[in-house]
């Protein structure tokens, strides 16, 4: 409590505002004040088991397969094609809520198991399959892997709970991913780019720090490069304080700060409108009023009079029919509204008559626009949901419906009936206020009429019109107000205030801690990627948008990006291993320590490379309380530099499950 009251209180000095109002602000946005240290987040696999019937040329038939991983490196040896990567994918499918990509493999399986120990305590993922996709699974928590292993569902007798169930793959992936954001102690990673909506990244970009991108791809950490997410994901490793915070506190700041100067260039433009507006205005009226005043001391006296009168009843008269009109308009709008929607019913009942697929989606949304990027649907989307059945929205394919036809075709006709019924409606309604424009216009004219008849004088007419100018112009000032100058909210500028001062903060607070932690990074860096087989490796330079530097061949530098396929896979390699050195030496919680590489040989590194790497690579993971699943075609390589208790191999030919 005392760290969290140092931090308002250096917030509140900075934004010279109260700590109270420090702290209104940071729950109105919901973020805390301020976040203690990371829970350690280890991440361990133990188990997975497969379980399918296996089709095709290739040893057809049931299979059920059980694959063990311990500690430090362990290699999945098979040849190409052979199902090395599905168990990865099958291991991120369980562990991340979605496979990478799913290989053609996966249509076999029925049921993949996997046992994990996630921040201590023990979990298995039970997942039965149909057609590659979750039927059913459940999350279960036990008192050790031992208990948990032969187990598929609760056994509460013996402390075998669940964590969650889920009945589909999308609730499968939904849960589980906010199940490690809660126990690895992760927070979400929020972003917003120029002002626009924030976007919030959680448990699936974490994991892209777990399974290596391709060696090709230019993020350092994680697989995507876009936002700031290989830096937010460095700062959390790194448990920089608060990081999660930091993003969210300058990306609610840089939304709130865009969404204030839009309305005040947008306010500030309707004032410049209205003033040319009432400008232009007044500088008529000033004309007709003058004009008018001439006209007036040209007419005799009782004429006048009773010429006044008559213009100012015939004004009267037109303000009555111009009103009417406008009630016309506004009727003549519903009805055309209400002729469209029976139209729509109308074609919507031919559609359930005739096609199945309409009756299936006749209780579905019909959205216009995509409820994402908000671009209107094409026209040929639509026609495709009726010819080819793929939904206009998905574009999947749509199966006839299984609810009886009769009940949607008789919901469609009373749909048209009450369509009708408001059509019919309408019509009465416009009719009648057709009739009543009609009488009005006809009263109009009669007092038109009467005013032109009043006085054979020359100026009648005129008079006529300058009087009704005048009055249009008095209208038209009476609805064209100065718009008040555009005010700010004081509790937006508050809130602003409080959080950019938030922001700079936290962001002090990183630069102390980065430069404790960030020799140490780069140093523990540079000797692993020399010993992973970075010959030429002089030192690099990380920062904490996670950019790297690299010195090599004489104090020639350049970026990550860079780099050959083969050096960049060594440099993330060695940039998990340094966040685990320097984590431990610092006693701060880092990266979960279980990393996936699917075959480093592949990435442009030479035979004597290869062997070198996953020497050090072996030797490190086991020094530095890492868990590493490499995959190769190389039987020798493996059985080189493993020993066979670290190797899961399939004959040559044959498939690993």
């Amino acid at each position: 409590m005392a760290d969290e009251m140092a931090l308002e209180t250096r917030i509140a000095a900075r934004a010279k505002v109260s700590v109270d109002d420090v702290q209104t602000v940071f729950e109105s946005q919901g973020i805390p004040l301020g976040v203690p240290p990371a829970r350690p987040r280890p991440l361990r696999i133990h188990r997975l088991r497969v379980a399918g019937e296996r089709t095709g040329a290739l040893e057809p038939g049931e299979f059920d397969t059980t694959f063990r991983f311990g500690e430090g490196l362990t290699a999945l040896v098979a040849s190409n094609l052979r199902g090395k990567s599905s168990v990865l994918e099958l291991v991120t499918w369980c562990l991340r809520g979605t496979p990478r990509e799913k290989s053609g493999a996966i249509h076999w399986l029925r049921e993949v198991d996997l046992d994990a120990t996630v921040a201590g305590q023990a979990m298995a993922f039970r997942l039965n399959l149909e057609s590659e996709e979750i039927t059913s699974a459940i999350a279960l928590s036990g008192p050790d892997q031992q208990t948990l292993q032969t187990r598929r569902s609760p056994d509460p007798t013996h402390g075998v709970l669940p964590l969650f169930r889920a009945a589909s793959s999308e609730s499968y992936a939904q849960q589980v991913q906010a199940l490690m954001m809660q126990w690895l102690d992760l927070h979400p990673l929020v972003s917003a780019k120029e002002g626009a909506a924030a976007v919030s990244h959680g448990w699936p970009a974490y994991y892209g720090a777990l399974y290596m991108p391709g060696a090709r791809s230019p993020s350092l950490l994680g697989d995507v490069a876009m936002s700031g997410l290989p830096g937010r994901l460095l700062q959390v490793f790194l448990d920089l304080p608060a990081a999660a915070v930091l993003t969210k506190v300058k990306t609610h700041a840089a939304l709130m700060s865009t969404a204030r100067q839009r309305r005040q260039t947008t306010a500030k433009a309707a004032q410049a409108e209205r003033s040319e507006q009432r400008r232009q205005t007044e500088d008529d009226l000033a004309a007709a009023l003058a004009r008018l005043e001439q006209l007036t001391q040209g007419a005799g006296g009782s004429d006048q009079e009773s010429l006044a009168d008559l213009a100012a009843a015939t004004v009267q008269f037109a303000t009555v029919v111009a009103d009417s009109q406008q009630a016309w308009d506004e009727l003549m709008r519903m009805h055309r509204e209400a002729r469209a929607q029976r139209q729509r019913d109308e074609k919507l009942l031919n559609d359930v008559r005739e096609s199945a697929i309409a009756r299936r989606l006749f209780h579905g949304l019909e959205p216009t626009t995509c409820p994402r990027c908000d671009q209107s649907f094409a026209a040929e989307r639509r026609q495709l949901e009726l010819q080819e059945h793929s939904c206009a929205v998905c574009a999947r394919s749509v199966q006839g419906d299984n609810e009886a036809p009769e009940d949607v075709l008789a919901e469609a006709e009373d749909r048209v009936k009450a369509s009708s019924q408001a059509e019919r409606l309408s019509r009465e309604a416009l009719g009648q206020a057709e009739r009543e424009l009609d009488r009005l216009s006809r009263d109009l004219r009669t007092a038109q009429d009467r005013l032109r008849r009043a006085d054979a004088a020359a100026r009648v007419p005129e008079y006529a019109q300058v009087r009704e100018e005048v009055l249009r112009l008095e209208g038209a000032l009476s609805v064209l107000p100065e718009l008040p100058p555009s005010s700010d909210d004081p509790a937006e500028e508050l809130a602003i205030k409080v959080l950019r001062a938030g922001a700079k903060t936290l962001e002090d607070d990183h630069a102390k801690e980065a430069d404790r932690l960030f020799a140490d990074l780069n140093t523990e860096i540079s000797d692993l990627g020399r010993k992973f087989g970075f010959a030429g490796l002089e030192s690099v330079r990380i920062d904490r948008a996670a950019h790297l530097r690299v010195m090599s061949d004489g104090g020639h530098e350049r970026s990550f990006s860079d780099q050959v396929p083969g050096e960049r896979l060594r440099l993330r390699i060695a940039v998990i291993v340094a966040l685990l050195r320097v984590g431990a030496a610092h006693q701060v919680s880092t990266h979960p320590g279980l990393l996936l590489i699917d075959s480093p040989k592949a990435e442009e590194i030479q035979d004597v490379d290869i062997h070198l790497l996953l020497e050090e690579l072996n030797a490190v993971a086991e020094a530095n309380q890492l868990q590493v699943l490499v995959t190769t075609a190389d039987f020798d390589l493996a059985h080189d530099v493993l020993p066979s208790d670290s190797i899961i191999e399939a004959a040559e030919g044959k498939p690993l499950w």
